[in-house]
This record gives C-alpha cells, structure tokens and sequence, in this order.
C-alpha cells in the first residue's frame, strides 16, 4: 500500500528542490526552517528514502530526489487548476490552493462526488459522519463554491465539485506514479497498474500482455477494469484508469486523450453448431433478413458496423433484436438458438474448437475497427506501465491468424 503524504511536505521539498536551499524555501512558501527540514524529514520517512544531500552550501537532489519531485512538479499543476475554480473575491493566488487543502479534505471530496451521500461516503472512508461534513464545508469556504446540492436522490455535485474532484484524482495519480517510479529504482517491489479492457481485448490482448508482463515483474499489482465504454473515460481522466484497451472511437470523444492503433481487426458472422449458414459462403440478403440477431449496444463502434453491414447489403438494419454488451450472454444466447451476431472470430475460437458455435465463411464487408490502446494526453508511464504498453504492442503483432 502507498502511503499517504502532506501535501504541504511536498510543496515543502519541491520548493526546497527549485531553489536548492532550505533557507530560501523557507521565504518562499513562509515558513519556518524547522518546519521545512521537518516536513521533508517526515516526507523522507514515509517514503523510506533519501531526497536531499545536505551541505554548507545548501541542498542537492539525489536520484530518488529527482525522480520522485519531477512527479510532484506534475502533480502541483492540478493543485493550481483546482486554486482557479475559487471565486474571484477570494485574496489568495490559485498556486497558494495547496496551502489551504488537506490530502484527506480531496480524499472526502472524491468519495462524496462518487456515492452522492455524506454517510456512504463515511461508511467508504471509515470515518464518522460529521467528519466527511466539515470537510467539505471547509472546501466549500476555501474554494468559494457551493460543492453540493441537496436532491430527493441524495446530494447533486455542482460543476465545481466535478472539476476539483477530477483535478483532485489527478493530482493523487501523479503522486502514486512518483511513489511507483521510487520502487522501481530501488528494486523495491509493488508498481500498480489498472487497465481498462473493452470487450475486444479481454479474451486476447490484455490477458496476454498481463501473463508476459507478471513474468518479467512478478510483484505487479494488476486490475482489470470492465464496463461501458463512457465509464471507462471517466476513469481514465481521472486518472483512476491507467489505458484503456480495445476499440478505438471516431472521432475522439475528447481531446485531451490520444489513441495509438494496434491493428485493424474484421467482423464475422457467428452462428450454433449446425445452423444452416453456418456453411454459407455467400448468404443472399433476403436469407440475411430472416435471420434473428443479437446486436452490439448502441453509441459503440461494434455496432456502427453492425448497421454498416446492413446497409453495404442494401438493407435496412434489422429492427426486432436482442442488443447485449455481454460476449458471456451473447455466446449463451446463440448456443441456445437461431439467431445470429456480428463477433471477432477470437472471441468465439474455444467455442468453435469445442464444437458449440461455428463462424460463418462468409466475408462481412464494412466492418473494419481499429484497435488500440487509450491514454491521457499528458500522461507519462512509469517503467512498468511503460513495458505493458510494448507488450501489448507484442501481442497485438504475434496475434494468430484467427484473430484477425
């Protein structure tokens, strides 16, 4: 587990660090010396680690120091974002915000934004009621804003407390990927990483890119993150989602993502054991239209070429469907009936080995995705998020034949 830091031990050591002086810090950020050389000692304690080499003429960074405050410089930025949602009548500069804040006042402001209810977020954080109150009635009078309205569904965050909430998450990610960055270099293990997996790449792509990368680091904690494609975004920018892999969307919903192609990927169509396309190398579009589907959700690539497909066929998108997201239902669903779904061949190859579903020869045209992988703009990868991403590079070019 990371520990948690002061935030005001940081600010502490990255000013000590931009001025090389403990003494200037001390002017800086206006306090006394005792209080910077205890916040870094503090800091230095709970990171197991030496920042700073001290000399008559003032301080000098070690390599861990280096390492570890480049993060913090990265994560004082969403500190600052968060000073310029205060109201203008406020007196103080948006950097001077992490003056005024606690780790456990943003922590409260996360977990209050996510259940909507002060007491489930009590109950989350393990502290009394009362306590989650004053922590954001601080935040509120800090920040200048009214974080939170009352509704007959619990507490409605206002756009502010959406903002900060996100700046916040953000600012805690940076923090853990500096603490990350600090095992590595020691050899200490314990790096995390969370991955996002769309329903493309959970059968494949992730799991192989996971078992590669737990050989080479074994102490890596690994979470595998399913669900919608928007929920998935959400996390990730808020930085509570490493990379999202899977298809990719056009255009790019937001623009402080980026998306990296691994391959292009084609649809088939996947039928039970024994249906009569099964062995259709050429399904005429009248034998389509008796067909029964099972259709991909809807705003998702899948089944944009889903109703692609239709429409090359000069057709009309079947209207009387069963629309699952679920490749678990779906694959239930046709070993159980006639109907029929749009599906990558891989997601159905141990089916089709065993002998319940079979892949239609049939060329589906129009159906063409782009896979990749989904990352923050301004993120940067730690070592072993940065060797996830090469292997899932690795398993996306040593893919069989089958799987597109």
């Amino acid at each position: 587990m990371r520990p948690e830091l002061n935030i005001r031990h940081l600010m502490a050591a990255l000013e000590a660090a931009n001025h090389g002086s403990i003494s200037k810090a001390c002017d800086a950020i206006h306090l006394s010396q005792a209080s910077v050389t205890q916040a870094i000692s503090q800091l230095e304690l709970k990171l197991s680690t030496t920042l700073f080499r001290r000399s008559a003429r003032g301080v000098t960074l070690t390599a861990e120091g280096q390492q570890f405050l480049r993060r913090v410089a990265r994560s004082r930025k969403h500190l600052v974002a968060l000073g310029r949602v205060a109201d203008q009548r406020q007196t103080y500069k948006p950097r001077d915000f992490s003056k005024l804040v606690t780790s456990k006042q943003l922590r409260t402001l996360i977990t209050v934004t996510e259940c909507g209810s002060y007491s489930l977020a009590a109950t989350r954080l393990g502290v009394a009621q009362p306590t989650v109150f004053r922590a954001i009635k601080t935040l509120e009078t800090v920040s200048g804003q009214a974080l939170f309205r009352r509704s007959p569904q619990g507490l409605d965050p206002t756009w502010q407390a959406k903002y900060l909430s996100r700046k916040a998450s953000l600012y805690f990610s940076e923090i853990a990927q500096g603490i990350d960055e600090l095992r590595e270099l020691q050899g200490v293990p314990g790096s995390e990483v969370t991955i996002g997996a769309l329903p493309f790449s959970r059968t494949y792509l992730v799991p192989r890119a996971v078992t590669n990368l737990l050989e080479e680091y074994p102490d890596t904690a690994v979470s595998i993150v399913d669900g919608p494609y928007e929920e998935q975004l959400n996390g990730l920018l808020s930085g509570n989602i490493d990379l999202i892999v899977g298809a990719l969307r056009q255009p790019t919903p937001v623009s402080d993502i980026q998306q990296t192609l691994l391959f292009t990927d084609q649809l088939s169509i996947v039928v039970r054991k024994g249906h009569w396309a099964a062995k259709e190398k050429d399904i005429s579009p009248s034998r389509l239209r008796e067909l029964d589907w099972i259709a991909p959700r809807k705003n998702t690539p899948a089944r944009t070429h889903f109703t692609e497909f239709f429409w090359g066929k000069d057709l009309s998108p079947p209207e009387h469907i069963i629309e699952c997201s679920s490749l678990v239902a779906t694959r239930s669903l046709l070993m159980n009936s006639d109907r029929a779904a749009l599906l990558p061949q891989h997601q159905v190859s141990i089916d089709v080995g065993v002998g319940l579903l079979e892949v239609c020869p049939m060329k589906v045209q129009r159906t063409d995705r782009a896979i990749g992988i989904t990352t923050r703009l301004t993120w940067e990868p730690t070592k072993t998020q940065a060797r996830l991403l090469a292997l899932l590079h690795q398993a996306a070019a040593e893919r069989p034949e089958s799987i597109g």
